[in-house]
């Protein structure tokens, strides 16, 4: 065995002894012991080399059965490789697209932006025509319909006087019209004023919401208290026009919803702007349902935020039960309009 010998070679061998042992044995004698002592003698020798193959054996059945599982792994790798590649190519796929996704949606909100930062410009526009049309209406009812009605008013008074020696009926009729004169007068003054106080470019910023607040101090039995830095009156025409119009759509909603008995409005310097603060004690109401409802107060709260988004603004409104309502106005001031 140790010279790697087979169960083959060692019969062979086995054999070769018996025929050189045969010529000098009585086979009659001894065949029997010889072949006792053979027969043991190959038993020996190939028990060890059996055992030998046995373990030869089942470690080829082990190699075969690691074979077969190395196998099964290589084929269940190789899938898992395939899986993978497919897997890889579907993310690289998806990949793409959402890469095409994202500049799409890039372009689209370079495209929104764009159009967003036109209409702004466009509604800025609109507001600027429209405060210019409603003053040029109000000094055309001032100027004009104002004056034709004083005028006719006047002319009833000479009659009215012409009238007194004549018939009483007639008295009564220009006193009548007089009457009605100096209430058209009044309502045109009132509708002038709404459009566009007069006294907002004349006067300026702080005497226009005084004007504006005593009328509706009085309307709605508010009181009504105004506390504003002097410089305030430095400002640009456009930014007072539009802390006046946030200042009237905030007093005009607390006379009609709030129920409330006062009204602070402060106007005061912060760093790099001006801050007004619109405080009522009335009762408090959703700001978030408010602004996604659909009603006219909405739409005033909406018009407050693009007047001062225009300017480069913030607008806050707080509204907490018990504490009423606060409607905070943020503008930046350029260094010059500061100085």
């Amino acid at each position: 065995m140790a010279a790697g010998c087979d169960t083959l070679e060692l019969a062979r061998m086995h054999e070769r002894a018996l025929i050189a042992l045969a010529p000098d044995y009585d086979w009659a004698k001894s065949l029997n012991e010889l072949h006792r002592r053979a027969g043991r003698f190959l038993t020996e020798v190939l028990v060890p080399l059996e055992k030998a193959h046995r373990d030869t054996r089942q470690s080829l059945k082990k190699e075969q059965q690691r074979a077969e599982t190395l196998r099964l792994a290589k084929a269940e790798l190789v899938e898992a490789n395939r899986y993978l590649e497919r897997e890889v190519a579907r993310r690289r796929a998806s990949e793409e697209a959402l890469k095409l996704d994202r500049e799409r949606h890039q372009q689209l909100l370079q495209q929104s932006q764009v159009r967003q930062k036109k209409l702004r410009s466009l509604a800025h526009q609109i507001l600027l025509a429209q405060e210019n049309e409603r003053r040029e209406i109000s000094r055309e009812l001032h100027d004009e319909v104002v004056q034709t009605l004083v005028g006719i008013n006047v002319e009833l008074a000479a009659l009215l006087t012409a009238a007194m020696i004549g018939s009483p009926s007639l008295k009564l009729k220009i006193t009548r019209t007089q009457r009605l004169v100096e209430k058209s007068v009044s309502a045109v003054h009132q509708f002038a004023r709404d459009l566009r106080p007069a006294v907002l470019d004349d006067l300026g910023l702080v005497p226009a919401l005084q004007a504006f607040m005593k009328t509706i101090a009085n309307r709605q039995k508010l009181r009504i208290r105004l506390t504003a830095f002097t410089g305030i009156e430095t400002l640009k025409g456009d930014k007072r026009t539009m802390l006046y119009r946030v200042a009237q759509e905030a007093l005009t909603n607390v006379g009609r919803h709030a129920k409330a008995s006062l009204v602070k409005v402060n106007i005061r310097e912060i760093d790099g702007g001006i801050q007004m603060d619109v405080h009522d004690n009335g009762k408090s109401f959703d700001v978030d349902r408010v602004l996604s409802a659909r009603t006219n107060k909405r739409l005033g709260l909406l018009g407050m935020r693009e007047r001062i988004e225009m300017v480069g603004g913030t607008l806050v409104i707080q509204s907490t039960p018990g504490e009423g309502t606060l409607v905070c106005v943020q503008i930046p001031t350029p260094l010059e309009e500061a100085a």
